[in-house]
C-alpha cells in the first residue's frame, strides 16, 4: 500500500516534449510508472519513443511509445490516467493545472521552480476547490518504491519497506532515502519548498497515519514559515505512529534566504531551534543531521518491535 501514488496509477506528462519533460518521463517509465501519454497541444497525435531498457522485465533495447494528446481531457478520455506531472515553464504553469483540473484528474505533480506565488495560490486554491489534489510546486515529486515514481526522484536509492516520509527538501529527501535504504518506504514525498504548496505535511502526516503498511513517519522540515510547528500540534492530537524529524538550517543567518523561497527566518520567527522545539514537544524526535536522523529512526522501529531486511 502506498499514499496518493501506487502500482495501479496512470500518469500523464504535461511537457513531455521538452527536454526536462523527455528526460524524466523516460526515467519514470524505467522505474516501473505507468506513463500513459504526454500532453503538448502544439504535437498532439505525434508519438515520443523511449529507450527503457533498465525497466522492470523489459528486454535490452525495448522502446516505449508515449502518445502526445491535445489535452489533458483528451489524453485521460483515451487513457483512463489520474495522475499529471507538470514538466512546464513557469510562466505556463498556472494554466497547466487549471487546465489539469478542469479535466477532474485526481492528483497534479508540479515540478517547476520559480512560479510567481500569486500563481500557486490561484491554481492550488482553484484545484482544491475542484477535487484535485496539487503536490509542489518545486518539488522532486513523490515515489513508492517499487511501485511508481511521479516527477525526478531517482528510483534506484532505496527499496520498498514501510517508512513514510515527507519533506520540503528535495535533496534531504534523496539522503534519507538513501540512509535508510536497507529498511524501506512506502512512500516518500517532496512537497516543495515554495511559501505555498499545495500539499502541507499536516495533509501526509493524515495519510500516512491511515496507511496501514506505513509504521513510521520522518518529517524533514527547514527554516522559514510556521508549517512544522503546524505539524507538531497535528502530531500532538492526531498521530499515534512513531515521527520521526529533521529541521534544516540550524546555522542560517537570520533574515537571509537559503535556497527554497519560503526558507527564511524573520525575527524568531521561522527559526530551525523553535520547529524542534515545537516538535519534541510533541514527542517527536529531532536529529541533528540526516545521519543522525536516520538512527532514530532505526532506534524507533526496533523499539516498536517491527523487524526489517
Amino acid at each position: 500500500m502506498a499514499i496518493h501514488l501506487t502500482k495501479e496509477s496512470k500518469v500523464l506528462v504535461q511537457g513531455v516534449t521538452g527536454s526536462e519533460g523527455m528526460k524524466h518521463t523516460r526515467r519514470m517509465l524505467e522505474a516501473g510508472t505507468d506513463v500513459v501519454g504526454g500532453v503538448n497541444p502544439r504535437k498532439a497525435g505525434r508519438t515520443v519513443v523511449f529507450d527503457v531498457s533498465r525497466s522492470p522485465g523489459s528486454l535490452p533495447g525495448t522502446p516505449r511509445t508515449v502518445p502526445v494528446y491535445g489535452s489533458v481531457a483528451e489524453g485521460m478520455a483515451a487513457t483512463g490516467a489520474d495522475v499529471s506531472v507538470v514538466f512546464v515553464p513557469p510562466a505556463f504553469a498556472r494554466a497547466a493545472v487549471v487546465e489539469a483540473a478542469d479535466a477532474g484528474i485526481g492528483l497534479v505533480v508540479v515540478i517547476t521552480e520559480g512560479i510567481p506565488v500569486h500563481d500557486t495560490v490561484a491554481f492550488t486554491t482553484y484545484a482544491r476547490a475542484r477535487g484535485t489534489r496539487i503536490i509542489g510546486p518545486n518539488c522532486p515529486g513523490l515515489i513508492s518504491p517499487g511501485h511508481s515514481v511521479a516527477g525526478i526522484i531517482p528510483a534506484d536509492i532505496t527499496g520498498p519497506g514501510r517508512i513514510g516520509l515527507v519533506s520540503k527538501s528535495g535533496t534531504l529527501t534523496y539522503q534519507l532515502m538513501y540512509e535508510l535504504r536497507d529498511t524501506g518506504f512506502s512512500t516518500c514525498v517532496g512537497i516543495g519548498g515554495d511559501p505555498v504548496v499545495g500539499t502541507s505535511h499536516i495533509d501526509c502526516l493524515a495519510a500516512f497515519q491511515d496507511d496501514p503498511d506505513t509504521d513510521l513517519v520522518v518529517l524533514i522540515g527547514e527554516i522559514g514559515g510556521d508549517a512544522e510547528e503546524r505539524a507538531a500540534a497535528y502530531i500532538r492530537d492526531h498521530v499515534t505512529k512513531p515521527v520521526v524529524g529533521y529541521i534544516a538550517g540550524f546555522t542560517a543567518p537570520e533574515g537571509r534566504t537559503m535556497g527554497h523561497a519560503g526558507a527564511i527566518v524573520s525575527g524568531s520567527s521561522g527559526t530551525a531551534r523553535a520547529k524542534k522545539r515545537a516538535l519534541e514537544a510533541a514527542s517527536v524526535k529531532v536529529g541533528n543531521t540526516p545521519t543522525e536522523t536516520a538512527r532514530l529512526v532505526l532506534a524507533a522501529l526496533e523499539g516498536a518491535g517491527r523487524r526489517h531486511s
